[in-house]
């Protein structure tokens, strides 16, 4: 059959026409994608202004699905899972960006920093350990590092904390040498449960060293040299501490008597303690007096002329502060008409005492009877006033 060159004439307008109809529909629907794509974007930053997250994020994931590469609203998307708690849709928004083989490094980087954000805000505190330690070396290591140490901190891994601590400490952001006192404290203390006396006794070598100003190194120190039997050291140590840190004399005023009863200088001790208690009147700093045998004077003397008790200093404490614990105490000692009744009127003072007795952290308010340098409440160090609550 021969061919027919009429064909071509046919043949090539159609040809023309279908190709310029199929690039007129291509163009037409990448105008639509484009234009429903920022309309998407823009609308879920409406829905975002007005703390509308439900709508946002209904929004963000239309656009993300008009337009898979852009990174920016994957980052925005994430972020708002992690906002509503949704951890888990944000692990995957941030892991599937992370998975991508185009991503810059940059942005990679920031991938990795919110990953570890989402494993933070969830509690998985070992994940987001790990995520974390991806970023030494990136511009989120100081921000990453901050958040080990946090990690650190509330899981008592010490020596860890420690050496993250060391690594803040030489990036000159801040000083952190009291907090690394602090760990390195807490890591003694371990070490003296465990019976490792001269351990503990060199990590406290450390810290002082470290933080010559802190109380917290002095006063575990003189512990332990108690500990040990050196008496004599021990009241050294806090009664130069009484110098550099009096405003925590209430804390360690127990330890000082102690000290100078069993090193048998109780008299270096009456005056110490005696002129502290003149600047900054304290319960606990009056009862290590009592202790020693010595307080501060009563108003006034008996009508027998007999020397006041020791006890009676609780009454001189109520002259510079309205003390219920002082009242209290003072009263337990005393005898009654109605005598029968006094265990029970006692009991209810002791009651309603205890409380006053607590210390309170500063930054968030946790009441603890015990005193502690790292508030188990908000995790913050030396939050703790050295005096008891009814004494704030």
């Amino acid at each position: 059959m021969d061919f027919d060159p009429s064909w071509l004439l046919i043949g090539l307008p159609v040809a023309f026409v279908l190709g310029w109809l199929a690039s007129r529909f291509d163009i037409r629907q990448l105008k639509l994608e484009n234009r429903q794509a920022p309309k998407a974007y823009f609308r879920g930053l409406n829905f975002l202004l007005n703390e509308q997250q439900d709508q946002a994020i209904d929004a963000f994931i239309e656009a993300v699905q008009n337009d898979p590469d852009t990174q920016e609203l994957h980052f925005a998307l994430g972020n708002l899972f992690r906002r509503r708690g949704e951890y888990q849709r944000a692990v995957r928004v941030h892991e599937h960006l992370l998975g991508r083989g185009d991503l810059s490094r940059a942005d990679r980087e920031r991938a990795q920093h919110a990953l570890a954000q989402d494993f933070l805000r969830a509690g998985l505190l070992d994940r987001a350990e790990a995520a974390l330690q991806k970023l030494e070396g990136t511009r989120y290591e100081n921000e990453a590092r901050l958040s080990l140490l946090a990690i650190y901190e509330r899981s008592r891994e010490w020596a860890q904390a420690a050496d993250v601590a060391q690594k803040l400490d030489e990036s000159d952001q801040a000083s952190y040498a009291t907090r690394r006192a602090h760990h390195l404290c807490e890591q003694a203390t371990e070490r003296v449960a465990a019976g490792e006396l001269p351990a503990a006794a060199k990590l406290l070598a450390h810290a002082v060293e470290l933080a010559p100003q802190a109380p917290r190194p002095a006063i575990d120190t003189a512990n332990l040299q108690l500990r040990n039997g050196d008496a004599v050291a021990a009241f050294d140590t806090l009664a130069a501490l009484s110098d550099t840190a009096p405003l925590a004399l209430p804390l360690y005023a127990a330890a000082l008597q102690q000290a100078a009863v069993a090193a048998h200088r109780e008299a270096e001790a009456l005056a110490l303690l005696q002129r502290r208690y003149a600047e900054s009147p304290s319960i606990d700093v009056l009862e290590a007096l009592i202790a020693l045998g010595g307080a501060p004077s009563a108003t006034a003397a008996a009508d027998d002329q007999q020397p006041p008790a020791p006890r009676d200093g609780y009454i001189a404490h109520l002259a510079h502060q309205p003390s219920l614990v002082a009242a209290s105490r003072w009263l337990a000692g005393e005898k009654f008409e109605h005598e029968q009744f006094h265990p029970q009127v006692q009991r209810a003072l002791d009651h309603a005492t205890r409380p006053l007795m607590r210390y309170r952290c500063a930054a968030c308010g946790f009441e603890a009877h015990q005193y502690f340098w790292h508030c188990p409440g908000c995790q913050a160090w030396d939050s703790y006033p050295p005096r008891r609550v009814e004494e704030l």
